[in-house]
Formats: C-alpha cells, structure tokens, sequence
C-alpha cells in the first residue's frame, strides 16, 4: 500500500518552462526536481534550527 502523500501546486508557465529546464539539464523529472529542492530545504533548515522531529501518532 502506498503511503506517499500527493501534492498539488498551481505554477505560471513561464516558471513551469523553466522548472522542466533545469530539470533535464540536471537529468531529472520535472517531480524529482522538486523532491530533490524540497529536500535541500529541509536539509538547510535542519543544519540551522536543528531536526524537525515527527510527532508520535496518538
């Protein structure tokens, strides 16, 4: 069973154009592309503020 979680956005062309760009010059999907920045992000936040714990299910 798949428990990965979808994510819509709404993105202007022109941002969308270049988002596919530097996807394949980098040799990702367009949706690796965005994985991989989101990561980046969370990995960049966590070296400052320290790790972002999950909070056990109740």
């Amino acid at each position: 069973m798949n428990k990965n979680k979808h994510l819509g956005i709404v993105i202007d062309p022109d941002l969308h154009y270049k988002l596919h760009f530097i996807s394949k010059y980098e040799g990702r999907s367009a949706n690796g592309q965005i994985l991989y920045l989101i990561r980046r992000c969370i990995a960049e936040f966590e070296e400052k503020h320290g790790d972002i714990k999950k909070p056990d299910p109740a």
